[in-house]
């Protein structure tokens, strides 16, 4: 029978179950990555009739880190150690036998995500962000890099001190206020499964998905950019009623040739990342959606060229081939984006948790709100307030990292189907 049991029912109890007379010992081999060491590192264990209970093996800048949970019959412990010792020798590895007495601690099930990204990251980054989660009980399980391109992404698995749910909020906003002191963005939510759960993406499109603002780009065309641009700035911070901001905006347009809208449409530009995030969404099977204050005529090429799933945004009148000024039907405004949210999820068959809002503006604070997971991206201070996470570099492929997908397989992805393209960065 086991020597040490095991309690489904009490994951804090659960250990791995050893062997009767076995000795638990922790072996760890380090050194070049070369072919073989994994192989002959099995192969003396076999020789010894070693029982295994976890195996941890990476390889890191050429360098190999192995380690093992083993329990082995005491009377072999000479010819295990001098075994593994002169075998690996030979592949240039390092060697560790430690005894344990009694059974070593599972592998700590992680509370917490958290994603540093940045450009640059420092040491004085980490070492400020290691100490506020020591500060607040919680401990770095695991990290890893996750990006290295169009910034440097790491990943920390942590365990907070009180796992139930809010018990991270005072963190959580530790984290937020030390993100404008180091000038890198730090997103934490909650790990396991409800992270992987997600599957419905929804973007803000104008300075979120595309670049500019549609509106003023209109109003480029009839000399009221200036104009409309304030009026634009005042309702993104909030001050001003979405709808009325609009309707005011757009009253500016009337008597523009229709035709504006097709120059328009041909100006837009993405926000660097947006094809990476929207393509590599997709490949994931995630559903993909675009709920805008702009103007649907504008962003119809886009939404085809890009596969969006839903795509929601304002009608603009047009009579004779001109602009009137005006728009039809209901307005999206703030409210309608967090209930085309709702819609684009029940359509989907998902729950709201799996969904995630990506926006910059007090419009989207619903939107946000309502999402399982809120990105507030180069965002209004009005909407950082309301976010789940905040993103203050310039590239929308952040959002793909704070999901934990690593830049290595988006890279890999895009090389096998021909997509892949690396844009140089400024200096």
């Amino acid at each position: 029978m086991a020597a040490h049991s095991s309690n489904h029912d009490n994951p804090e109890a659960l250990q791995v179950s050893l062997q009767d007379g076995l000795q638990p010992a922790v072996i760890t081999v380090s050194g070049p990555d070369r072919p073989g060491v994994t192989a002959s590192f099995f192969r003396v264990l076999s020789a010894n009739d070693v029982q295994l209970l976890d195996v941890e093996q990476s390889q890191f800048r050429g360098f190999l880190s192995l380690a093992a949970y083993v329990g082995f019959h005491p009377e072999r412990e000479v010819r295990l150690r001098e075994g593994l010792t002169e075998t690996l020798r030979a592949h240039g590895q390092k060697v560790t036998v430690e005894i344990v007495d009694g059974v070593v601690q599972s592998r700590p099930r992680s509370t917490h995500v958290v994603v540093v990204m940045g450009n640059p990251v420092t040491a004085a980054n980490v070492s400020s962000i290691g100490q506020t989660l020591a500060n607040y009980g919680a401990n770095i399980d695991r990290i890893r890099g996750i990006a290295d391109y169009p910034i440097t992404g790491l990943e920390l698995m942590i365990t907070i001190a009180n796992p139930e749910p809010g018990g991270g909020q005072a963190l959580r906003k530790a984290l937020a206020e030390l993100t404008g002191q180091l000038g890198v963005d730090i997103a934490i939510e909650r790990a396991g499964l409800l992270r992987r759960s997600k599957r419905l993406v929804c973007f803000d499109c104008d300075s979120t998905l595309i670049t500019g603002e549609v509106i003023e780009m209109l109003a480029a065309h009839a000399g009221k950019e200036a104009e409309v641009a304030e009026v634009t700035e005042r309702a993104m911070r909030g001050e001003l009623d979405f709808e009325e901001s609009l309707r005011e905006r757009v009253a500016t347009l009337a008597g523009l040739d229709a035709s504006v809208i097709d120059a328009v449409a041909a100006d837009i530009e993405l926000t660097p990342g947006a094809r990476t995030t929207i393509r590599t969404l997709k490949k994931m099977g995630y559903r993909t959606a675009v709920v805008s204050g702009g103007f649907s005529q504008v962003l119809e090429d886009l939404s085809a060229e890009l596969e969006l799933d839903y795509t929601r945004a304002n009608t603009l009148e047009i009579i004779d081939g001109k602009l009137t000024g005006k728009v039809i039907g209901k307005v999206v405004d703030r409210a309608a984006k967090a209930e085309f949210l709702r819609e684009f999820a029940e359509d989907s068959g998902l729950k709201m948790y799996q969904t995630v809002a990506v926006g910059d503006g007090a419009n989207d604070i619903d939107m946000l709100s309502a999402a399982g997971l809120g990105i507030a991206f180069n965002a209004k201070p009005a909407l950082r307030e309301v976010a789940d996470t905040s993103v203050n570099h310039p590239f929308l492929d952040e959002v793909l990292h704070i999901l934990g997908i690593p830049r290595n397989e988006i890279d890999d992805s895009d090389l096998e189907d021909g997509t892949f393209h690396r844009v140089p960065l400024d200096q």
